[in-house]
């Protein structure tokens, strides 16, 4: 089992949606992200509704982190965040805009406190007993860029502390742009599952929360088997003639050159020892599975996957290709490391 976690951002005026997802993970300590200053979400039974839905998540096992402010306080009516965590079976606050933040170390709130990752460096507040968060960004390109984004978590990481992110969903996406709430701007766009192992894998993200509302169920199953297992899934359309490579555990190879995937094991999986008749022997763009046909002579047989592209071979057949929306998953599959090729969602 992985030591990361998927979570999801939950909200007050979507809770009645995300209620009948989240009954499927139940009492599985899943962790929800929720924000109590949004101000479009303000009405007359906002408290009441907060209310009720934190009661819920607390009744039903889930680990719950609510976004607080000093406004959050006055609109509670409580003196102190101790008090506001009590009453709403928060688990964890993070702390945004208009706290002192070295007055709230002192005072030693005796629960779990989350700083924001994107602006805590300015503070000079960096320890290990802390959660730090990225913000997501719901207005298209005002995400943060890989550098900075790898920049700030290597700093965090260094004190050995936990980090969090966001990824955007492909189900419901949450208002009022319902473009996408991602914490990097590159995956807006993006499968779920993609995004997921990107930051898992190449930031070392400890926690990824879903921003926007739901997702489906075909990215969920992929991103908590990969929760389990660690091995990366590769939604690909096989022909009828090489549906048997679904679902087999492939290595790439550890002398693989930078731009292609190897597969170790493909020639004695290749059509069950048939031989390799040439067809559809096209321009290979990133994202192609190969196989090399019988004119490639002793090398029949062996699969590849391109991380570019490459030109028409008459050696050399496209049996298959990743989506654009999944080519994120090369960047995450390291020489050595394993696979398997399942059936892409209909």
């Amino acid at each position: 089992m992985s030591n990361h976690s998927l979570g999801f951002a939950v909200y007050v005026s979507t809770f009645p949606q995300q209620r009948q997802f989240l009954e499927k993970l139940k009492f599985r300590n899943i962790r929800i992200f929720t924000s109590l200053h949004i101000s479009e979400e303000l009405n007359e039974t906002y408290v009441q509704e907060v209310e009720e839905m934190c009661e819920w998540l607390d009744e039903n096992g889930f680990w719950v982190m609510a976004d607080v402010s000093p406004l959050t306080l006055t609109r509670f009516n409580e003196e102190n965040l101790s008090s506001l965590i009590t009453r709403l079976h928060l688990d964890n606050v993070r702390l945004d805009f208009g706290f002192d933040l070295s007055k709230v170390k002192l005072d030693g709130i005796p629960y779990g406190v989350t700083y924001n990752a994107s602006t805590i460096l300015k503070e000079g507040l960096l320890n290990s007993d802390a959660f730090y968060m990225h913000n997501f960004y719901p207005r298209p390109e005002t995400g943060l860029d890989e550098g900075f984004f790898l920049l700030l978590n290597e700093r965090i990481q260094a004190f050995s502390a936990k980090t969090m992110a966001f990824i955007a969903g492909d189900k419901q996406k949450r208002g009022p742009l319902h473009e996408g709430l991602p914490t990097l701007e590159s995956h807006r766009s993006l499968a779920p599952y993609a995004q997921f192992v990107d930051l898992i894998k190449n930031y070392k993200i400890d926690t990824v929360f879903l921003g926007d509302v739901t997702l489906s169920d075909y990215e969920l199953d992929l991103i908590m088997d990969y929760l389990n297992d660690q091995i990366i899934c590769l939604p690909i359309v096989f022909s009828e003639i090489n549906k048997n490579l679904y679902n087999q555990l492939y290595t790439v190879r550890v002398d693989s050159p930078s731009n292609l995937i190897r597969v170790q094991e493909s020639r004695q999986y290749a059509q069950q020892g048939q031989e390799v008749e040439p067809h559809h022997m096209v321009k290979r763009v990133r994202g192609s599975v190969t196989m090399d046909n019988k004119n490639y002579k002793r090398y029949s047989g062996e699969i590849q996957i391109t991380k570019a592209d490459y030109p028409q071979d008459e050696r050399v057949n496209t049996i298959g290709k990743l989506d654009q929306k999944y080519h994120l998953l090369l960047n995450s599959l390291y020489n050595g490391e394993k696979f398997m090729f399942v059936p892409a969602a209909k």
